[in-house]
């Protein structure tokens, strides 16, 4: 057996190279070891070769990995590509049915709109006219029976009348809630003063209103949004707030509308459950729905035991309709 071990052997040109190296003992005629022969073999290229092949057997297993992870990051890409395709489609789904629900809310508030406007004609000028009709009837009658001295007739007659006047009163006060014809005769300002002067004597709140002439220059459409949103914050106002206070201020705004509802009441907390179908919130969505409807934007500022500002913008060119995909 020769033993035989590598090493590294460096040139006289200073390179260094892989070598093997086989020492064998030297004996004389009577056996005797007298010294050893050693043989130097150059394997550089050899162990090139081999560490080549190493590098190329681990390269291959390096690229079967890669690409079984190729295949498996391809699979997740169109995974998640049809995901985000199913994705797309839902949110398209829902933008569509958002926008169809917000044109059949818009068109049902209009019909409600309309549907105020001939129940007020009709309490105006069926309702309201019988009553004046009975009141004619009634002065000449006093008259007939103050002459024959009937007291008793006469007070109930009289009676007759003021409830007459009284019954006369209401239909005029509903016809004005339902419709408020000062907006398209007189204007929003008008009729909101009207209104703010029935609410002090029914409520005993003292309420304020700031306005501007150029609101009149906007639309019926939109000076009507403005009056619903008044009157439904009012009446929120008197149902809810415990106020003695409440003002509304209406400005303008880089081409669009504002309108502040302040009142120094109890104050609620405003969070999303503000904006669900709760019965006690369906007066707020109903107000932001009708703002949304024009384009406009709609807030509220309010925290409990504090002071509540309701806040609306609306645009001048929001009466457009949009488009609505079928």
């Amino acid at each position: 057996f020769v033993p035989q071990f590598e090493t590294v052997r460096r040139r006289k040109n200073g390179k260094l190279l892989d070598v093997t190296l086989s020492i064998s003992p030297v004996a004389d005629s009577q056996g005797r070891i007298v010294g050893a022969s050693k043989i130097v073999r150059d394997i550089t290229e050899r162990k090139r070769a081999a560490e080549s092949l190493r590098r190329a057997e681990v390269l291959a297993a390096s690229n079967k990995k890669l690409e079984k992870e190729i295949v498996h990051r391809t699979a997740v890409e169109k995974a998640l590509t049809k995901s985000e395709q199913h994705q797309v489609r839902l949110l398209e789904q829902a933008y569509e049915m958002q926008t169809q629900l917000r044109h059949l809310s818009h068109q049902l508030l209009q019909a409600q709109e309309e549907e105020r406007k001939r129940i007020s004609r009709e309490l105006h000028d069926v309702v309201a006219q019988a009553l004046v009709a009975i009141n004619l009837h009634l002065t000449p009658l006093t008259k007939e029976v103050a002459v024959g001295a009937n007291k008793a007739l006469v007070k109930k007659i009289a009676y007759t009348q003021k409830l007459v006047d009284n019954s006369l009163a209401i239909v005029h006060r509903f016809v004005q809630d339902l419709r408020p014809t000062g907006i398209d005769d007189m204007g929003l300002a008008h009729a909101l003063q009207s209104y703010l002067k029935r609410f002090m004597e029914q409520t005993g709140i003292r309420a304020s209103l700031s306005t501007f002439a150029g609101v009149e220059k906007f639309s019926n459409a939109i000076r009507m949004v403005l009056y619903r949103i008044a009157q439904e914050a009012l009446t929120n106002v008197a149902r809810h707030a415990q106020a003695s206070h409440v003002t509304v201020r209406i400005h303008p705004h880089r081409g669009a509308v504002r309108m502040e509802i302040h009142d120094n009441g109890q104050g609620f907390q405003v969070d999303g459950a503000t904006w669900s179908k709760g019965r006690k919130h369906l007066g707020l969505l109903g107000m932001r729905e009708r703002v949304e409807m024009t384009g406009g934007t709609f807030g509220v500022e309010s925290a409990p035991g504090k002071e509540t500002t309701i806040k609306v913008e609306i645009p001048q060119r929001s009466t457009k309709k949009r488009a609505v995909k079928k």
